[in-house]
């Protein structure tokens, strides 16, 4: 089953920020609002499957409390009554957290995660937990692609990058550890920060070094509103201040210089992707943007050499890092616990030493070195959010391998999450009918400054439809 061929030139997404006018004069309110979302998830829930869990008595009672407050002037938040889909690697105490993992079935901690207390306590209305992969790794759930249900819609936030494109919710937290954030909001034409390392406080979900918290949303006044009302109660990981800015979405800035990163990722995409990117880079000089390019810097040559492997290292840090999880899962239930992928994950992480993984960090150090060697170069880098349209995903079959990479490949994301950088991606192409992402990458903590810049982009540069 296919929609039609996406467009980023015409394609509107579902926004939550544009409504409020009217929940201020009357003429609509949240509830109202919950009902439409509500009306979309019934009518394409049943293809998409970006859903785990729904709770719409709960939800509806939230959405009823806010229209309340609106009626009354006392508002909460500037996304009080927001419906927003929770990606189901976090707790949340009126839903069960079940991660897609079939040894996980039922579990229910009744608690909620610090950014869905914070969510809450801005007034936002929790009334899903959106599909993963497994444990948020690469073993994929049942969701599909919004605008062609033959293909993935990334991973590991599936759910919540589809839930946001397919118009069911205007926002909705993912996370990312590779590329779990950045990729799938590429595939489906989201625009999502995965912010600094350790911006969003993760609450429970602490255990890797590289994982973050972040959002998914068709505007970026709603993204920026929700990253920024958790923070402003909650904030960043323990140790760290969070993502720092203004309350509502940094007004765009127009970047006087920008590095072009190729990434390993240059060498695997397809000449149409590859020329498309390369028209978006024609459109930002003629702009008035200086680009840079590996041949133009030694320190920008320097910095591609130190993540040309960067998925290696981000996999096996993260695998070391995940293998007592995984462990004890195979050690409770069997084999049958945990998928397949995930033990392979669990093997490879096991034939480890410690002596590995530190070899691994260093090299993930020296890469941060590298990146900051560039600082004053450029304003931020941009390459592309991923290697391509979405991939075909119909199932692995009896009898043969496991696909390789079946929600896609995060060779573009990886050095964001190993530079502990803040990224942001936007609906920037269309390549065979389907979004392809441009992601712009800059210094850790100036996670404002990424998004302005990025804003800049989406609302200046015409997008390229190839």
């Amino acid at each position: 089953m296919t929609t039609p061929a996406y467009d980023p030139t015409s394609f509107k997404g579902l926004e939550f920020h544009s409504a409020l006018p009217d929940f201020a004069s009357g003429a609509d309110n949240p509830r109202a609002y919950l009902e439409r979302c509500l009306e979309t998830v019934a009518a394409r829930e049943p293809v998409v499957q970006a859903f785990a869990h729904l709770n719409m008595e709960t939800a509806r009672a939230a959405a009823d409390a806010s229209a309340e407050r609106w009626r009354a002037g006392r508002t909460l938040s500037p996304i009080d009554g927001m419906p927003v889909a929770i990606k189901d690697l976090l707790e949340t105490r009126d839903m069960p957290t079940e991660m897609n993992c079939s040894a996980l079935a039922g579990n229910f901690p009744k608690r909620d995660n610090a950014a869905v207390m914070a969510l809450r306590a801005a007034g936002a209305v929790i009334f899903g937990k959106t599909v993963t992969a497994e444990l948020g790794g690469s073993h994929p759930g049942p969701t599909t692609n919004p605008f062609d249900a033959s293909r993935t819609p990334g991973g590991s936030s599936s759910g919540s990058a589809a839930a946001v494109a397919a118009g069911m919710a205007p926002a909705a937290i993912g996370t990312q550890v590779g590329g779990s954030i950045i990729r799938p909001a590429a595939f489906c034409g989201n625009i999502a920060l995965k912010p600094s390392q350790g911006g969003i406080n993760r609450g429970e979900r602490q255990a890797t070094s590289m994982s973050t918290h972040g959002v998914h949303a068709n505007a970026f006044e709603d993204m920026w509103r929700v990253a920024a009302e958790i923070v402003a109660r909650v904030g960043g990981d323990r140790g760290g201040p969070g993502v720092q800015g203004p309350m509502s979405a940094p007004r765009p800035v127009m970047p006087e210089r920008l590095i072009v990163l190729e990434t390993a990722g240059w060498a695997v995409i397809d000449d149409a992707c590859k020329a498309a990117f390369e028209t978006l880079l024609e459109r930002l000089a003629a702009a008035g943007v200086t680009l840079l390019r590996r041949g133009d810097a030694p320190e920008v040559e320097a910095l591609e050499i130190a993540i040309a492997d960067a998925g290696r290292v981000a996999a096996g840090i993260t695998g070391w890092e995940n293998q007592w999880t995984y462990r004890n899962l195979v050690d409770a239930y069997g084999d049958e616990g945990i998928s397949a992928r995930a033990r392979n994950t669990l093997a490879a992480a096991e034939s480890m030493t410690v002596r590995d993984y530190r070899a691994l960090l260093r090299e993930r150090e020296m890469a941060q070195v590298a990146y900051a060697q560039i600082a004053g170069l450029a304003d931020a880098a941009i390459t592309l959010a991923c290697p391509g349209p979405a991939n075909l995903w119909g199932g692995d079959k009896p009898g043969e391998p496991l696909m390789r990479r079946p929600t896609g490949d995060a060779i573009f994301n990886y050095p964001s999450s190993m530079l502990f950088a803040p990224a942001v991606t936007a609906p920037m192409l269309s390549v065979e009918g389907m979004p392809v992402g441009a992601q712009i990458m800059g210094r850790t903590g100036e996670d404002a400054r990424v998004a302005a810049l990025s804003r800049w982009m989406y609302e200046t540069i015409t997008p390229v439809v190839g």
